[in-house]
């Protein structure tokens, strides 16, 4: 695989344990910014992809399916020469880590899942279906869903900032095909079982992925999983706790490194 078909990404830090981070539906990898400054970057090296029509990647083309950002990041991790890493990942890119774990078990070392859809996809209700499928379209869906996800506790220019940024860092079509990717995609069946160590955090506001949710699949397939609760946080730790994200997510890989 040339380098023109790696996506693109980011790479900090010099430490001997590897660590891809997948970032969510939302924006690009952007998303991790607040953690930046206190990641222990002599003990870790971090990798920040962005996928097919986001970001580093905007104008990338290929498929905004779960299986190619997984692809994408096998091939980032063959790209940087590292046999074995560690995966971490937000929302969507929770999902992914899944799929990077069933494609190739024997080279993630550990995992953290930050909010995670589960390998069976979070179908919409009926009722939902508008709210998200015109989500790429209307700025107000938008808001609406981000309420829902941190349960309506934060200010509205912290809701209008996260709308702006996935408006400035996504393609619009790519942020519709990746909506249908986590909502429509299953592939439970193909994890059930699979040993690597996985982390799942869940925010204690967020009416979306549930820690009662988390029992039922993730808890259940892999296991190895465990989980902790991110206090005075919805969908998104790395902006609303990232301080404690960062801890929490660093003292777990450590153990596992």
């Amino acid at each position: 695989m040339s380098d023109n078909d790696i996506i693109g990404h980011i790479v900090l830090g010099q430490g001997p344990q590897k660590v891809i981070i997948l970032h969510g539906w939302w924006s690009d990898h952007t998303a991790y910014d607040s953690i930046i400054p206190f990641l222990d970057t002599n003990r870790f090296t971090y990798a920040f992809p962005d996928y097919r029509g986001y970001g580093k990647s905007l104008n990338m083309a290929g498929e905004h399916t779960i299986e190619q950002i997984a692809k994408d990041c096998i091939a980032l991790a063959d790209h940087l020469d590292w046999n074995m890493f560690h995966l971490v990942g937000h929302s969507m890119g929770g999902m992914a880590v899944q799929k990077v774990i069933q494609m190739v078990p024997n080279r993630v070392s550990s995992a953290v899942a930050i909010t995670p859809v589960p390998a069976c996809g979070s179908p919409l209700e009926d009722d939902s279906k508008p709210l998200f499928h015109r989500a790429a379209e209307q700025d107000e869906n938008r808001i609406q869903i981000l309420n829902y996800l941190t349960s309506s506790r934060l200010s509205e220019s912290w809701y209008k900032y996260i709308v702006r940024r996935s408006r400035e860092t996504t393609e619009k079509q790519a942020f519709h095909d990746y909506m249908l990717a986590w909502t429509e995609t299953d592939f439970s069946n193909k994890v059930q079982g699979l040993k690597t160590p996985i982390l799942v955090l869940v925010g204690e506001y967020d009416q979306g992925i549930t820690a009662e949710a988390m029992s039922q699949t993730i808890l259940e397939w892999f296991p190895k999983a465990t989980i902790d609760v991110i206090q005075n946080s919805g969908h998104f730790p790395m902006l609303e706790t990232p301080a404690r994200l960062a801890t929490v997510m660093e003292n777990y890989l450590v153990k596992h490194g």
